[in-house]
């Protein structure tokens, strides 16, 4: 029950507490799939005896079931409501994420050794299953499909209690928090997993790392509540969160007539979505940019590897963690950006936020130096990096808050899982092109732009990160020049 007024006239703070949970809950799900970039190199791949292919077929199968169960998660999230989808969200990747370590001693019983240490005294011909992939590689297949099922409701989820908790002018900003979780675990990663995996084996890595998630579980069914039913939230807050409803009926009921008072609430269905280009607008902007992200998020530990600085060493883990770093500091800042142009500048949300866009896409154009300045200092390549992927992340919030400026709240989770289909097929083709590219440049004779081998398909790879970003909002552009919302 809401308290009296009198004592509502204060505003609450309680959306930023559940922003607070959204960051958590993103912090856990990078965490969760950055274990096997970080352990790959220096542990999984002695163990198995893995090569780039390999490790490429299992993080673009990952991006492409992603991709696929993407488009019904988030329609999962709408009809499940978010305080029960996001936590069946997180407790299935959870689960998912404590299964890879059983991956080894699946692997050590089918082929019948008698200790890990005896597997990896087996050629890998000797392990071959199925399409030519090691049974090892099925078994750690298996186990990232659980994990984006689980994975992908938490963007949808996540989208939608930002819609729920904040008005317009407010989102892009409070998406910036909660993405950053993705940068801030991607940072702490390299600080913890390879250190579990040393001292516990990479087993007890997945197991510690995935068991978080039970503890975020726990906590959401204590807090979360529609702020509407919220304890937590007075009336003041309340009406803050709904100042834009509240806006857009003042407006509709000067403008429209009587008869169109009571109109029937539509429902969006899955394909009914596709019959609007602003659905396609957000389609095509995850599907050009994802795939960058997921690349730096996935290849990162690998090329710091090439470049003499692996993930199990003191320098190469503070090479993910300055290159992080870079990317949570800058990307919260640029959330802020929209809420400047509105507030400060004048302009509609909307407007704001394509031209905090527009700015964010010129960052990635860095990565164009990655790889010529990483013969000077292997620092200069952490540093672009970062600053790529602080564009993404900046991009990213002001993309997924463009949903909410252009569908009714009850549509957005299932946009957002569209989109996100969208952006694991890119994944998918990139993480898969550039496991096969890195191993063919790396037994031929290959050049590009003045590098040659290994680091000449690196070269060829963050030319395409480098233009993604404005490729995808002149496409954007195109398809929705201006702002039009779709109406019930």
């Amino acid at each position: 029950m809401k308290e009296p007024l009198s004592r509502a006239s204060r505003l609450t703070n309680f959306r930023w507490t559940i922003c607070g949970m959204l960051f958590l809950a993103t912090l856990v799900n990078y965490m969760d799939r950055q274990v096997l970039s970080l352990t790959y190199t220096d542990f999984i791949a002695v163990d198995f005896h893995w090569d780039d292919n390999d490790y490429g077929t299992i993080t673009a199968v990952f991006s492409i079931f992603y991709a696929f169960i993407s488009l019904f998660a988030g329609k999962f999230i709408d009809i499940m409501g978010t305080k029960k989808g996001y936590l069946w969200a997180i407790v299935f990747w959870s689960v998912a994420a404590c299964m890879h370590a059983g991956c080894g001693w699946l692997t050590m019983v089918c082929n019948g050794a008698e200790s890990m240490e005896a597997l990896r005294g087996l050629e890998k011909a000797s392990q071959v299953g199925l399409l030519g992939l090691t049974l090892s590689v099925w078994f750690f297949i298996a186990c990232r499909c659980f994990l984006a099922m689980g994975e992908a409701g938490n963007f949808p989820a996540a989208i939608k209690v930002t819609a729920e908790y904040f008005p317009k002018k407010d989102r892009a900003f409070a998406t910036s928090i909660f993405n950053a979780g993705a940068s801030v675990g991607a940072l702490m990663a390299p600080l913890t997993i390879p250190q579990l995996a040393n001292a516990f084996g990479w087993e007890m890595a997945f197991l510690i790392i995935g068991g978080i998630g039970f503890i975020w579980a726990g906590i959401w069914i204590l807090l979360y509540n529609h702020p509407s039913e919220s304890r937590f939230v007075n009336q003041a807050e309340l009406a803050y969160i709904n100042q834009d409803e509240a806006e857009e009926k003042n407006e509709k009921s000067s403008s429209e007539k009587p008869h169109k008072e009571n109109h029937a609430v539509r429902d969006f269905s899955i394909i009914d979505c596709f019959r609007y280009r602003q659905t396609w607008a957000f389609i095509m902007g995850k599907f050009l940019t994802d795939g960058v992200w997921w690349f730096f998020l996935f290849w990162a530990p690998a090329y710091f590897k090439e470049l003499g600085h692996p993930a199990s060493t003191f320098s190469g883990q503070m090479l993910l963690f300055v290159l992080y770093l870079i990317v949570t500091l800058v990307s919260i800042g640029g959330g802020y950006a929209p809420k400047y142009f509105v507030e400060k500048r004048g302009m509609h949300p909307f407007a704001g936020r394509m031209r905090a866009m527009l700015l964010f896409a010129f960052l990635p154009i860095f990565a164009l130096f990655a790889q010529p300045l990483a013969g000077v200092s292997v620092w200069f390549p952490a540093i672009i990096i970062g600053l790529a992927g602080a564009g993404h992340q900046s991009w990213s919030a002001n993309l997924y808050s463009t949903i909410g400026d252009m569908f009714p709240k009850r549509a957005i989770a299932t946009i957002t899982g569209i989109g996100t289909m969208f952006g694991g097929l890119c994944s998918f083709g990139i993480n898969k092109g550039a496991g096969a590219f890195f191993t063919y440049a790396e037994n031929n004779a290959f050049s590009f732009f003045g590098s040659q081998g290994k680091p000449g398909a690196y070269m060829a790879v963050f030319c395409y990160c480098a233009v993604a970003y404005l490729l995808a909002w002149l496409v954007i552009k195109i398809l929705v020049p201006k702002y039009k919302p779709i109406e019930d």
